[in-house]
């Protein structure tokens, strides 16, 4: 038998009080946000709007009231993170109501930890962080941009870097509790965050990012002391930076550079495997003789293995990366030396 809501909005379930939005919004309105649900919360949202007879007016306006301020939360949250969606809504909600709303938002946004220092300046974010342990330092860092993170990295001290860069490389899991903890210390100086479930972060693909975007001189130093000690991650670090793909934000004049250093079996092989992009790159900075035999040659060695492309663009990359040790040409990178302590 169907049921009366007529209990206050404050008093009902998040079912029910989706149900009276919904009821609220209309058949056309809700037929368009059923599009973007699953199909077991469309069944359960289904059944409570069949069960839903009466809803009082004021039971009505609190629910539209608190959609309204969630998305408002949303908005906010969006154009400037937790901490600038707080200072809003307190201005407009009072800070009672305000931390009720960001609390409510948290739990299902999957906000990143560390959030509130994301728009931080990095100079003064190192004043905080620099003198932390070496596991904190690459939890934080593993949260945060790689741009930002690049240029905390190049002002910490020279024994610090590799075994910052090594902790990032290696992370996998982190607790929650840790997360929170380490978060707990920081907000005491900028600012609040929520929980989170357990959640991936740093590995490699984390410390090629920041080392892609620091000065060579600290990745250079980083990667020496890495191969001292953790020989087989320098390798695949090493491997991740420059990736023949990458031959696409090369300028002309360096492409060519590395193209007189390059076999032409080797480049056929590697451009076998390679895009279309990065294919026309290359035959536009060959001649035109050059770059018509090499077609020829490619459509004539039939199917190659990809172990063969994949050796064969190593090898130019290799190229790419001794070019640019021996200062030969210059990748641009991040502002990494832009920090003064």
């Amino acid at each position: 038998m169907a049921h009366e809501k007529k209990s206050t909005g404050s008093e009902l379930s998040g079912v029910s009080k989706a149900a009276i939005l919904l009821i609220s919004l209309g058949p056309e309105k809700s037929a368009t946000v059923f599009k973007h649900l699953k199909e077991e919360e469309i069944e359960q949202l289904t059944l409570e709007i069949a069960n839903t007879r009466s809803v009082s007016p004021q039971t009505k306006e609190e629910i539209l009231d608190e959609f309204y301020q969630v998305c408002l939360a949303q908005k906010y949250i969006a154009e400037g993170g937790i901490g600038y969606a707080k200072e809003l809504l307190e201005k407009a909600l009072g800070m009672d109501r305000a931390q009720d709303v960001i609390s409510k938002l948290t739990a299902s946004l999957q906000v990143r930890p560390f959030e509130f220092i994301r728009k931080a300046d990095p100079s003064q974010l190192l004043n905080f962080i620099q003198d932390e342990h070496p596991q904190t330092i690459a939890l934080i860092l593993s949260y945060l941009p790689s741009s930002q993170a690049s240029l905390i990295v190049s002002a910490l001290p020279l024994e610090k870097q590799a075994d910052v860069a090594k902790r990032i490389a290696k992370m996998d899991r982190t607790s929650p509790d840790v997360i929170k903890e380490v978060e707990r210390v920081l907000e005491r100086k900028l600012s609040s965050l929520v929980n989170q479930d357990y959640t991936i972060v740093g590995g490699v693909d984390a410390i090629v990012d920041i080392l892609n975007s620091v000065d060579r001189g600290t990745e250079k130093h980083i990667m020496e002391n890495l191969e001292i000690e953790e020989p087989e991650l320098a390798d695949e670090i090493r491997r991740k930076m420059f990736v023949f793909e990458d031959i696409l934000a090369l300028d002309d004049k360096t492409i060519q550079r590395v193209l007189r250093e390059v076999d032409n079996n080797d480049l056929g092989i590697a451009l076998k495997g390679s895009t279309e992009d990065v294919q026309n790159v290359i035959f536009n900075n060959l001649s035109k003789r050059l770059a018509a035999m090499i077609r020829e040659d490619m459509e004539f060695m039939g199917p190659v293995r990809m172990k063969e492309v994949e050796e064969a663009q190593q090898k130019i990359v290799n190229i790419i990366r001794k070019l640019e040790d021996t200062g030969e040409i210059i990748i641009a990178r991040g502002g990494g030396d832009e920090i003064v302590v």
